[in-house]
């Protein structure tokens, strides 16, 4: 990618104890460029008022930025209106609205590889509500089986909530092809996009996705942000599940009158700074080009793979079907192996079990250590962290 780029980034200006950062975490949170910076302190230092209520000067520029904002997620994920844009805390409280808001009976199939926002919620409405979870299994290189999913459609399914990109692994799942065969059979689907969204070309009305979540933290956007797409026409089928101002344009002592979308799901005094901020993100990642991105991301695992295939485990397929998720298991304990990186060469990676508890512990695994890169990743820290990683396995076996 280019240097300019990279000097956007204020985090990567700094020394930490006298060496420079390697933050290779980005599938759990990316770091924050100064354009989303300075949108962000915009709110605070400008305008810090409170939206959708204050008719005075400041009220309305919260409003007029928070529709640019809406405007700049529409045109991200190509929706077809913004109405089909509901901000969000984040792509788990997206997930969560949609179980809680659509009216479900029968069943609903996830997948093997599912983060627990995706997992958990549908195991709470089956425990409360009788709904039917059945999980769909991967093939054996951790990849999707469109043909065992095939198999598994039926008049009962109703939904279908998959992960887009895994953050397990960094394998992309066919959603166009998981679309069709499932509103072939008149059920709706769900994505993940948590982790394809901040690297990936993605047209909504070109999958014919029927809902879709992400976050703002790991696409380069403020922490506390996040998007439920919805079809207007599904959207409209959805019971709003957090209520009260905002929500609503009329009450009386018995009843009340809901807003139009996407008010009616955006309860409460908003994350204006935060939602600001998110609109800015999009526009950076816009101009950066989300193709040259992902690209970026699949040569820099290609180089680190190879580089440590023969010391570690690799989770997943090769690195040509992956993006910029590295997930391995080393020999030693992974979270020692992850702290002596940080230690002894500022080098940023997660260990454990990256919130899909349920793949490992139905593989009798402990955890792997899962190292993320992103447009600011450089060739030259790939190389780093193979080295360095060499050393530490030495030191832990």
């Amino acid at each position: 990618m280019n240097k300019n780029i990279r000097d956007e980034f204020p985090f990567l200006q700094k020394k930490i104890k006298g060496m420079d950062p390697v933050y290779l975490d980005s599938a759990c949170m990316s770091l924050r460029p100064q354009p989303v910076i300075d949108a962000v302190n915009s709110y605070y230092q400008e305008f810090p008022g409170c939206g959708g209520r204050s008719m005075h000067k400041v009220g309305r520029r919260v409003d007029e930025e928070v529709i640019k904002a809406r405007l700049s997620m529409k045109k991200f994920l190509g929706a077809k209106s913004e109405k089909e844009i509901i901000f969000t805390k984040n792509t788990t409280e997206a997930i969560n609205l949609v179980a809680n808001s659509l009216s479900l009976s029968k069943t609903v199939l996830t997948t093997d590889k599912e983060h627990n926002s995706n997992l958990v919620p549908w195991q709470l409405l089956s425990k409360r509500k009788g709904v039917t979870h059945k999980i769909i299994p991967s093939k054996d290189d951790n990849t999707f089986d469109l043909e065992a999913f095939e198999e598994m459609m039926s008049p009962d399914v109703e939904l279908v909530s998959v992960v887009h990109t895994s953050n397990l692994d960094g394998v992309t799942y066919p959603l166009k092809e998981i679309c069709k065969i499932a509103h072939d059979h008149g059920a709706l689907v769900m994505a993940d996009a948590a982790q394809s969204v901040p690297s990936m070309e993605l047209d909504v009305r070109k999958l014919d996705v029927d809902l879709l979540a992400c976050s703002g933290h790991k696409m380069c956007g403020p922490s506390g942000t996040g998007i439920l797409y919805g079809k207007e026409a599904v959207l409209e089928k959805l019971s709003p599940f957090l209520v009260g101002g905002d929500t609503v344009h009329e009450t009386t002592y018995t009843d009340h009158e809901f807003d139009d979308l996407p008010e009616r799901f955006e309860a409460g005094l908003q994350n204006y700074a935060g939602i600001i901020g998110l609109g800015a993100a999009a526009c950076f990642l816009e101009g950066v080009g989300k193709s040259n991105i992902l690209s970026h991301e699949q040569n820099l695992n290609k180089r680190i793979s190879a580089q440590i295939e023969d010391d570690v485990k690799i989770i997943g397929p090769r690195a040509e079907e992956r993006s910029g998720i590295i997930s391995f298991v080393p020999k030693g304990d992974v979270h020692q192996v992850a702290l002596l990186l940080d230690e002894t060469s500022n080098i940023m990676v997660r260990s454990g079990a990256h919130c899909v508890h349920s793949w490992f512990n139905a593989r009798k695994i402990d955890g792997s250590v899962r190292a993320s890169c992103y447009l600011y990743t450089t060739a030259e820290e790939a190389d780093f962290f193979a080295e360095k990683l060499k050393e530490v396995i030495q030191l832990v076996k």
